[in-house]
């Protein structure tokens, strides 16, 4: 059976040039960082080139970048970090209601501590509104983190302009977005000029851009102060102790170079949004009762999160990924959840049209002939779905009655 895979917003596979670029590091130059001698330092070159590799994609200094283990301890570093000097002492953080678990989890521990927490609603559309944060700061309001782009419907969020209202009312407000579904899908320029010039933190996840699953980035802006998580080493400018992955480290640095590229002329993403937008615009001439959660918004080009009414969001997924089709339900970290979808709900959808909800991401190894294959599957499945649907059953007796 041929498999066709669109789940990349769970998981990117592995491009062969980044094993590649990795595989010395786990086998010949197996040393560490922080020793002096020769396979030490040729560990902390690698270390350092990966640094600027990651920095040229964020349009930021390499001093600035500091490698984590993924986009959670990325975003429980910032959260907790530019928090942790003084927990529960009169701080407010503001955050979203569709914010990745990763996010909404620590918030909520912060909370516990005794630290004031504002959790901005969206719109049907997905979107946070400049007018809802701007209602919501405070003179103790210490941390905004919105992200960038959503991880179920690829909704890219107004982070430019929602930093630029946190900072007109303080400069002591320090601004975080998680850009894990946004890194290496659409361009991040942090430079003191750039769009992104007044967010001070913001999240990646290497396993969402090609990289290894356990390797991630921390951006910091250099007048940033973390307390740090881990108590140990120096390492990371004493931000992150414990001893490089470099092996990690370098596929990374080796992927964040390649997302570059591919994202220079836009042609790449603008080929992958095309691929995205034939396979909505067909299931929508051919799927009666379906939409499209997020639509007109700006989402990132692999995205498409299809509503299919009358039908379990579980139940089709599993009858895809039988005929070879591998897609989600939602977020990969809430995979088994009985509760609808967070983001969908906070975005007004009932419980039952949160979950028919499928969500379908596409790499930029997806191919027209496995838009086509996903174009043969989906219908085929979901009429099958429906035809044991009571409530399918029921709304077709009534337009046999009309």
């Amino acid at each position: 059976m041929r498999r066709v895979y669109m789940d990349a917003n769970a998981t990117t596979p592995l491009l062969p040039e980044v094993f590649d670029a990795m595989r010395p590091y786990l086998l010949e130059h197996f040393g560490n960082a922080s020793s002096i001698h020769q396979p030490g330092q040729y560990a902390r070159a690698a270390v350092d080139h990966a640094r600027e590799q990651m920095a040229g994609l964020l349009r930021c200094r390499a001093s600035e970048i500091v490698f984590t283990s993924g986009g959670t301890e990325s975003d429980n570093l910032a959260l907790f970090g530019t928090l942790g000097f003084e927990l529960g002492a009169g701080q407010h953080l503001i955050t979203s209601t569709i914010e990745h678990h990763a996010v909404l989890h620590a918030a909520e521990a912060l909370e516990k501590r005794g630290v004031s927490v504002t959790f901005l609603p969206c719109t049907s559309a997905g979107l946070v509104e400049p007018e809802a944060l701007r209602s919501a700061l405070r003179p103790e309001t210490r941390l905004v983190s919105v992200m960038l782009a959503n991880n179920e419907t690829g909704s890219g969020q107004p982070v430019a302009e929602l930093a630029g209202i946190a900072k007109a009312y303080s400069k002591d407000i320090l601004v975080h977005t998680d850009g894990v579904q946004a890194a290496g899908k659409m361009a991040i320029d942090l430079s003191a000029k750039g769009p992104l010039k007044d967010v001070d933190l913001l999240s990646i996840s290497g396993h969402k851009m090609y990289a290894p699953q356990g390797t991630g980035v921390l951006f910091t802006r250099r007048n940033v102060r973390l307390a740090p998580l881990f108590h140990g080493g120096t390492h990371e400018r004493q931000r992150r102790a414990g001893t490089e992955n470099v092996a990690g480290i370098v596929a990374l640095g080796k992927a964040a170079e390649i997302a570059a590229g591919w994202l220079s002329d836009g042609a790449g993403p603008a080929e992958l949004a095309g691929l995205r937008d034939r396979f909505e615009q067909t299931l929508l001439r051919e799927i009666a009762e379906m939409g499209v959660n997020g639509a007109g918004t700006e989402r990132t080009p692999n995205t498409a999160n299809l509503y299919f009414d009358h039908v379990e969001a579980e139940a089709l997924v599993i009858a895809l990924d039988l005929k070879g089709l591998s897609v989600s339900g939602g977020s990969a970290c809430q995979s088994g959840a009985t509760e609808p979808s967070h983001v969908l709900t906070a975005m007004g959808l009932g419980p039952a049209r949160a979950r028919a909800s499928v969500r379908f991401s596409m790499s930029r190894l997806t191919t027209a002939e496995d838009v086509d294959l996903a174009l043969a599957l989906v219908p085929e499945a979901v009429g099958r779905l429906r035809s044991l649907s009571p409530t399918w059953k029921a709304r077709e007796r009534g337009l046999a009655a009309v």
